[in-house]
This record gives C-alpha cells, structure tokens and sequence, in this order.
C-alpha cells in the first residue's frame, strides 16, 4: 500500500491553497470530515442509531446548531449536534487544536492521492487519535470522493489565464515498506481578474519530458487555453514540452529557482550577507537604487569569497546556468 508524507513548509502550503480556488474545496472536504465525525460522537453518546429502539438509549437526538470554526485554510460554518438532554458536547473543538497541521496535510494528500479507505482512516486518526468503524469511512468516502474528482476533472473553459506557474513539489512515499520520493506536477494560473486557480496536479514517478507532457495534455484536454507567459524552472524536459504543448507561449524563468540556484553556487560559509541581497534584487525597486544594491552585493561577495578571480567566476558559472 502507498502512503504519502507530503514533506513540505506548511506555511507555504498553507498560504498557497489560501490564494487559491483550491481554498474552497479544502474547506468543504474539512466541513465533511468534522460534520461526519460529530455525528458519530453523538450516535455513540445516545447508544443507538437512527429512529432505532433499544434498551440501552441514553438520550435522544434534537437536532444541530452552527457554529464557525478556524482552520489553517480559513473559517469555517460547521453543524454542531445536539441532544434532548442538552449533555452532548463534541470533542472535536480541543483535539483539532492540537492536530491542525497534520489534519490539513492528511486533506492535501487525499486530494492529491485520492480517496482511499485508508486515507479516510487516516485523516481521522490525525484528527482525534482514535480508529473508526468501516461503515464510517465507507460514507465519508462516498462524500469526499465526488468533490475530489469534480476539482480535479473541472472544466477550464471559464476562464482564460493570462499567466501560468508551473512547479513539481516532491513528497516521500512508502511503498513496500520502502520510502522513495516522487514529484506532485502543480500547474497555477492566473485569470483575467488577477486571482491564482490551481489548474490540476499529478503524481509521477520522475520529472521528465514524457511526463510533463502529458501532464499539459491533460490541462489541455480540459479547456486550458493559450497562456501569454508560463513561469517555471529551466528543467530541460519541462521547457522542451511547454514548447511543443504551448507553441507561442512566452517562458520564464522562475526568479525563485533561479535565486536558489544561485545560492546554491555560493560558498556555504558566511553567505547570509549575501544572500540577503540577492533576495532583494529581485524585488521591483526605483530606477536609482540597482547602483547602490550592485556595491553592496559585490561588498558582500568579497568578503566571502577566497579571491576576486573565485568571485568572477561563480558569476559567470551562475550566468552561464541562467541561460541553460
């Protein structure tokens, strides 16, 4: 069985599902989830299910009452059981506390993966650290599994996207009791209103050519219309297929690839300094201010650098990566 561990900085996560459409779904999925698992609090509660008659009732059901809740992904509108009694209270409020993290990143994984039973399990294990009977995750998977397919499947004909991002995020995943990494293809766009859409994502097993192709195929086949500019990394299979998918498209190279590879470049030792400035230039400044960052930033380099001529040549070396 394949397990994912999506290995990733949460906050990132969390602020890219936020600037997205992708936003929406993962509360709804977290609405389904928590409604349905009070509601298996309070059947446990009264000690007998629906309209069924048995000696061992404690109480009787009396409805719901909303209640907003905050998640990582935003707010939330859930529906709190109630009994008769008015003793019924879930526990979900003080363990989610605790497991706020975990239980978004379970989420994430099972619409990355798809709903399995042992998703399902998971995700609520995450959530209150208890296991769930089989027909519990039988019904919450009928009602995760529809709106999961309906994002992923959704037509891109609403929208033109003016610009798209297109990334691979790499995750660790068990299988055969073997951890192996795999790359999760993201594709982001940007509509005509200025707000990000996650367009559609991909489990492969390697970053390739092949891959990334048939990838864009699929956004295609979905409706995605010619974008004026996609930004990604100079992976050579991922430029090789935006050219033939995108024919006319203009590319760009991602500044924040291109500043980690930059760094990347640099000597480990005493490179905070510049670091911080390579940062910077990146960032839209007034026409008079590149002079001053350029003294600073060569400042910097010399001071971590062993000679001038070393420093000369990691320019060129990084330059020379820019344009690969």
């Amino acid at each position: 069985m394949t397990q994912l561990n999506i290995n990733i900085d949460f906050e990132e996560l969390t602020e890219a599902i936020m600037q997205s459409d992708m936003n929406m779904m993962m509360k709804s999925l977290a609405v389904t989830v928590l409604n349905a698992y009070m509601e298996v609090e309070r059947d446990e509660f009264i000690q007998a299910q629906h309209y069924e008659r048995n000696g061992q009732r404690l109480d009787y059901r009396n409805g719901y009452y909303e209640r907003s809740f905050t998640l990582a992904v935003g707010k939330l509108r859930l529906k709190i059981p109630r009994t008769r009694s008015g003793e019924f209270s879930t526990h979900v409020f003080e363990q989610y506390q605790r497991k706020d993290q975990a239980f978004v990143l379970s989420l994430m994984e099972a619409v990355i993966q798809g709903v399995s039973t042992k998703k399902v399990t998971h995700i609520v294990e995450e959530l209150c650290g208890e296991s769930v009977s089989k027909s519990f995750v039988s019904n919450t998977m009928k009602r995760l599994d529809p709106e999961i397919e309906a994002f992923k499947s959704r037509s891109l004909t609403h929208s033109s996207f003016r610009y798209v991002y297109v990334d691979a995020m790499y995750i660790k995943v068990r299988e055969n009791h073997h951890v192996v990494s795999k790359g999760v293809y993201i594709a982001q766009g940007v509509n005509q209103k200025n707000r990000r859409e996650i367009l559609g994502f991909k489990v492969s097993e390697e970053e390739s050519y092949a891959s990334w192709k048939q990838f864009f195929q699929e956004l295609r086949e979905r409706g995605l219309t010619q974008p004026r500019l996609i930004i990604s990394d100079a992976h050579s299979g991922l430029k090789k297929a935006i050219q033939e998918i995108f024919t006319g498209a203009a590319w760009q190279r991602c500044t924040v690839h291109f500043l980690r590879n930059m760094i990347d470049q640099m000597p480990k030792k005493n490179n905070s300094e510049a670091r911080k400035h390579l940062k910077k230039s990146s960032v839209r400044i007034p026409y008079k201010e590149p002079k001053k960052l350029v003294r600073n930033l060569k400042h910097a380099c010399k001071e971590i650098l062993v000679t001038k001529q070393y420093w000369r040549y990691s320019i060129k070396a990084s330059m020379m990566a820019y344009n690969t």
